[in-house]
């Protein structure tokens, strides 16, 4: 055992952060890869309509062109399966129908049996779906893709709580904020590599989008061999960790981490005001992602005209600068709070506020420049790159608040969350069915707004600290004490009342 352990000159808690990142990366581009692929596969009706409404001319070689505004719009596309718009946001939204069922049995499986399985077979089903995608469509078009997009959100409603489970059990708080925002950039990693490779794909011929879930499903079932083998539940089961991290770990994590946490406190942890803030800001930053995420490529193809190989970039690029803001932030945060110069809490706000407003004020401002196709995917990169700093924000909040506990709080909040994976590709659907820009501006005003309550109420509510209800044991124990000191203080007063009347009438 110790040769195996000189081969991994890699702390075990940077394996397991690592894989995890590819656990993200594997749960974006199989859930993404539809978004691109649905332009190809998808067939709008042709029809000439004339209005005041704005329509961007096909893209050509200059897109720092100011175009003009077209009242008439012949709209040709190919494409295999007759859907409107509105069906399109019930395939897209479909997956989130299963996502949020499953987010919260998801912690709860975590806490209870260990989150390396919970997220492996996450990972696992949902790859095996994606590969099976073109021939359930195929087989039986609009209806057999909701269903089968319905179970691979069942699957993956599991991810997210399980990353957080495990990484309280093997992240120690000087280290969190860095290594969690790593880990969650994997979502952002995906989305490009999803985006990019599926716009290559789809490039030399519209009929090749198949390939999108062949490739990205096959990948995923490789990722989960190499989980199997290098990760574990905690560094207690590791058989390969070294002696001195397994001493640091246990030293840094001992104080708020339980091996066999008591059951979940459900009464303090509902009413606590800092976890609904957590809540109330991710419902707000998940409205605009999934928005992106759903519904980004499909702005830049029937708005933008943007042809597909283009496409993949343009919707993707914010996920590059976005990243590196992440990390930056996320070094800053660490950093700051190491040092005495920020509260934790306040760094979570800042991180928050920044993720919110920037994108709120950015997306907005791309919707009024037109059909300047430069400009407009400039400023949403720009917009969407502060998001970035959601993760050292309100993301990994839930770490701090409850380390024994973070699976079932980030299983109640990301599911909440998901609510917008439902309303968001529906509302595009409903909202913008001629797919113009007045109609995505309401949209993004939507969010804008969205945005702002969320943020106000997290800049209220929000703290980095842990709560007492992370130890019920502990919460147990003061309100006793709480109580005999009451008892005590009564008692104090009776006697004081009791010596005056003694005075008064003896």
């Amino acid at each position: 055992m110790p040769l195996f352990q000189k081969l991994f000159c890699i702390p075990q808690r940077w394996v397991v952060a690592i894989m995890a990142f590819f656990a993200f990366f594997n749960a974006y581009t199989l859930r993404i890869c539809l978004s691109m692929a649905i332009t190809k596969m998808a067939k709008p009706l042709n029809y000439t309509e004339t209005s005041l409404a704005e329509a961007c001319p096909p893209y050509d070689d200059d897109p720092l062109t100011n175009f003009t505004y077209n009242t008439t719009t012949k709209v040709i596309y190919e494409g295999s399966f007759e859907w409107s718009e509105y069906t399109q946001g019930i395939i897209l939204s479909s997956f989130y129908w299963g996502y949020i069922l499953t987010h919260l049995p998801g912690g709860l499986l975590a806490e209870k049996f260990g989150p390396k399985y919970t997220i492996g077979c996450g990972v696992l089903f949902t790859a095996i779906f994606t590969i099976l995608t073109p021939v359930t469509t195929v087989w039986g078009d609009a209806n057999a893709l909701i269903f089968l997009r319905f179970l691979m959100g069942l699957c993956e409603g599991v991810i997210q709580p399980g990353v957080s489970c495990l990484l309280s059990k093997w992240i120690p708080s000087n280290e969190r904020t860095l290594a969690t925002s790593f880990v969650f950039s994997g979502i952002r990693f995906g989305i490009l590599i999803s985006s990019v490779m599926s716009g290559l794909i789809m490039s030399n011929s519209g009929k090749s989008w198949p390939n999108i879930f062949y490739l990205f499903g096959g990948v995923g079932i490789l990722w989960f061999v190499f989980w199997v083998f290098l990760c574990y539940n905690s560094p207690r089961e590791h058989p390969l960790i070294k002696d001195e991290e397994e001493r640091y770990l246990n030293e840094c994590m001992s104080e708020h981490i339980h091996e066999k946490a008591p059951p979940f406190p459900w009464k303090s942890a509902l009413k606590s005001k800092a976890f609904l803030a957590i809540v109330i800001a991710q419902s707000g930053s998940d409205f605009n992602s999934y928005t992106i995420m759903s519904d980004l490529p499909k702005y830049m193809q029937n708005v933008l005209k943007l042809p597909i190989h283009l496409n993949g970039y343009a919707s993707s690029v914010h996920n590059v600068s976005a990243w590196i803001f992440c990390m930056i932030m996320s070094w800053v945060s660490d950093w700051s709070i190491e040092k005495g110069y920020a509260s934790r809490t306040n760094m979570r706000k800042l991180n928050t506020f920044v993720a919110s407003i920037g994108p709120a004020i950015f997306l907005v401002m791309a919707m009024y420049v037109g059909c300047n196709v430069a400009w407009a995917i400039a400023l949403i990169a720009i917009g969407l790159t502060f998001a970035g700093s959601s993760h050292p924000g309100s993301k990994v909040n839930v770490l701090d608040l409850s380390p024994n506990y973070s699976g079932t709080l980030l299983g109640i909040s990301n599911g909440i969350g998901a609510f917008m994976g439902i309303l968001a590709p529906y509302a595009v659907g409903v909202l913008a069915p001629n797919q113009t820009l007045d109609e995505w501006r309401l949209i993004f005003w939507i969010s804008a707004v969205i945005y702002f309550f969320t943020t106000v109420n997290y800049l209220i509510f929000a703290s980095g600290d842990v709560q007492d209800w992370n130890d019920p044991k502990r919460l147990q124990e003061k309100r006793s004490s709480a109580d005999v000191l009451e008892d005590v203080e009564r008692l104090t007063v009776n006697k004081t009342k009791v010596s005056t009347l003694k005075k008064t009438y003896m």
